[in-house]
């Protein structure tokens, strides 16, 4: 099933409001809110088995202090790749409410009151905000600050979905994601650099990379879905074991 066509056009637009600043005074209407919670509904899980909700609350129910109005909670099951599940899904949304000029951060080390929901568990949050001008959003998104794509693709590059999906937004901008193209095939691996781990604890990055994986697998969808290529998706489990590359899918197109 394709996802919604004008979340691609939202991969050029958005970007990471890492501070909530100099935005504007409109607010996020209460209608707002009770659309968000209905277009999460409509979103295309990457598990269609794990179940997931979420709910908005007040900026100051969290630990997270941006500058944000509100902070969107994710909560899941926890089963054989939710995380993945949450960044899938979670990407889908983030790139909605880029189309109704919300500005968004995925903020990963936020904490909240309520670590379960519907027996569900608390996984992260996105902090969000009304932006009262759209030229507040990217620019240009060739600008930011991105591997080159022969550090992420391996073999010939796809034009319109290479250069694109290295964009994805990734926790302390890892881009932890390797593909390897074949004839026909695309291997996409959970890349993690050994020795290296930025600013991120060490026992959290591998958790935070399986969720930027569904972040980049959401990515990865919307440009072959855009290019009108087709393809089937088997997914692999990934156990969070602490490799160099770990499988997380095989697209054959």
């Amino acid at each position: 099933m394709n996802m919604n066509k004008e979340l691609y056009n939202m991969i050029f637009k958005r970007k990471s409001f890492h501070l909530f600043r100099n935005i504007g005074e409109e607010s996020i209407s209460t209608n707002e809110v009770e659309q968000i919670e209905r277009v999460y509904r409509t979103l295309i899980p990457l598990c269609p088995e794990i179940k997931t909700a979420i709910r908005i609350v007040p900026a100051a129910e969290t630990t997270c202090k941006r500058g944000q109005q509100y902070c969107i909670l994710l909560y899941s099951e926890k089963k054989d790749d939710y995380l993945q599940n949450i960044g899938y899904l979670g990407e889908q949304l983030d790139l909605y409410l880029v189309s109704q000029n919300i500005g968004t951060l995925w903020f990963g080390i936020g904490k909240t009151d309520e670590p379960s929901y519907e027996e569900l568990d608390f996984v992260i949050m996105i902090a969000i905000s009304k932006i009262d001008d759209e030229k507040k959003f990217r620019k240009d998104m060739y600008k930011s600050k991105r591997k080159p794509i022969d550090e992420i693709w391996i073999g010939e590059p796809i034009k319109g979905i290479s250069d694109i999906v290295r964009f994805a937004p990734s926790a302390c901008n890892t881009q932890p994601w390797i593909v390897e193209h074949a004839d026909s095939t695309l291997k996409v691996y959970r890349y993690k650099k050994q020795g290296k781990r930025g600013i991120m604890p060490a026992d959290k990055v591998t958790f935070y990379n399986q969720i930027d994986i569904g972040i980049f697998l959401c990515f990865l969808d919307l440009c072959l879905q855009h290019e009108a290529i087709p393809y089937e998706t088997q997914l692999y489990t990934d156990n969070g074991l602490d490799h160099e590359k770990t499988m997380n899918a095989v697209y054959k197109m």
